[in-house]
């Protein structure tokens, strides 16, 4: 069975993260810059503060007519006592079942307080098919006597 720590395996090691004061634009412009959909939140001394999403930005930006440019990241992010996570050892499964139940698109890996990495509903789906293609081509070649 496939775990979270699989995932976080075949990643890049590199996070983005962007600082509580800073403003939502520079969150959305590292967002768009670097790619992705989501940043981790982190106080000065890296601690993890919270996380910001670009769900966030249309939910609590866009449409309560806030702008970017004035509205810090600690105004809208999702702070770590409210974030859903996973462990390391918590199945592909489970995290997509957690992620598909609660309509999120991103959720933090932690092993009790270490904070492991980011994993995103693109990432799960891409590990799901890619154990189905495993299991199809498994029972291909068993049913084609290939065992």
């Amino acid at each position: 069975m496939q775990r979270v720590s699989d995932i976080l395996k075949g990643k890049a090691k590199q996070l983005w993260t962007i600082l509580p004061n800073a403003t939502v634009f520079e969150a959305l412009k590292l967002m768009a810059e670097k790619e992705v959909g989501a940043l981790m939140v982190v106080d000065k001394k890296g601690k993890i503060e919270g996380i910001i999403t670009e769900r966030d930005y249309a939910r609590k930006i866009v449409l309560k007519g806030k702008t970017s440019p004035k509205t810090l990241v600690k105004e809208i992010m999702t702070p770590s006592k409210k974030m859903f996570k996973v462990k390391p050892d918590s199945s592909v499964e489970d995290c997509m079942i957690l992620m598909t139940g609660k309509h999120i698109r991103h959720v933090p890996v932690f092993e009790g307080s270490k904070f492991m990495g980011l994993v995103s509903i693109g990432d799960v789906v891409k590990s799901t098919i890619s154990q189905k293609d495993v299991l199809i081509n498994q029972l291909s070649n068993y049913i084609a006597g290939q065992y």
